[in-house]
């Protein structure tokens, strides 16, 4: 009897359908059917009653499923003793641009729980970021949106929504506004990365845009940030998006800040590898943060 048998058994107990199961666990639907046989087998009983219409625990699955949650629950504690008897000397996290205060705040918190602990930070794009965890190379690394590629080795956590807020220049009249509707942005080019580099947050503007009735034209960003802010501020009127946390952290007269009407946002999660403890003061530290985050170039 293996832990990932048993695991994949309690998926399916809880959810009462393989292809949930299989979600959950980031797992292959037959990958998890063949470790449930597989167990069965062990076991040399039925622990699921299948049909086309439904799952459901046999007698003998609804005896077994405490034991097994039993087993599941004492691993999660042994790690949990193990990571606390091991603690490491360094904490490896990998990190995202636009985090702003929220970034300090998060690493009091952690230090004021591990002041041995000393934090190193690294900066990636999101595939090596999370090439970087899925083999030990970081301990945990934020990501914000969904990662299409979540490898099984992964876990990821949701900690918060990053805000983002649109940047027009201060001589628009757009910008005398408290907040922006998006479709009052219809004749303004966009400056925003090309989708390859931050395929979330152009999708997420681009829908927005198009529930508000048009497609932008889109203008390239120029160089850094402060190059892209500095072309918005001068010359033919053009827009775009950063996270709000890099906004208030960012000082121009030529620049002004708002809100959309109908707010914008990016999912943060802190990934983890799943074979790792879980990194509780760390995702307590990350969850206590008050301040939004946003920027245009990375996830």
């Amino acid at each position: 009897m293996e832990l990932r048998q048993l695991r994949c058994f309690v998926a399916v107990a809880e959810e009462l359908h393989f292809g949930r199961a299989a979600e959950r666990l980031m797992l292959g639907q037959p990958a998890v059917s063949q470790q449930v046989r597989s167990l069965e087998r062990q076991l040399k009983v039925e622990l699921f009653d299948r049909s086309p219409r439904h799952v459901r625990l046999t007698p003998a699955g609804e005896r077994f499923l405490p034991a097994a949650l039993d087993v599941l629950a004492a691993e999660a504690t042994a790690r949990a003793l193990a990571a606390d008897l091991a603690a490491p000397a360094v904490l490896r996290l990998g990190t995202i641009t636009g985090l702003g205060e929220r970034l300090d705040a998060i690493l009091d918190a952690y230090q004021r729980g591990a002041p041995e602990v000393r934090v190193e930070m690294q900066s990636a794009p999101v595939r090596e970021r999370l090439a970087r965890l899925a083999d030990g190379r970081l301990d945990a690394a934020f990501v914000r949106s969904a990662v299409a590629e979540q490898s099984p080795e992964l876990r990821f956590l949701p900690v918060w929504q990053d805000e983002l807020v649109v940047a027009l220049p201060s001589r628009h009249p757009l910008a005398d506004r408290p907040e922006i509707d998006l479709a009052d942005l219809a004749g303004l080019p966009l400056r925003m990365t090309e989708r390859q580099n931050h395929p979330a947050l152009v999708d997420l503007v681009l829908d927005a845009c198009a529930r508000a009735g048009f497609e932008p034209t889109r203008c390239p960003l120029q160089g850094s940030l402060q190059d892209t802010l500095a072309a918005i501020g001068t010359g033919t009127p053009t827009w775009t998006v950063l996270y709000a946390a890099t906004a208030r952290m960012t000082s121009t007269t030529r620049i002004a800040f708002r809100p959309c009407r109908t707010p914008l946002s990016l999912p943060t999660s802190l990934a983890v590898r799943r074979s790792a403890p879980l990194p509780r003061l760390l995702l307590d530290a990350c969850r206590r943060g008050e301040a939004p985050t946003c920027d245009d170039q990375d996830s």
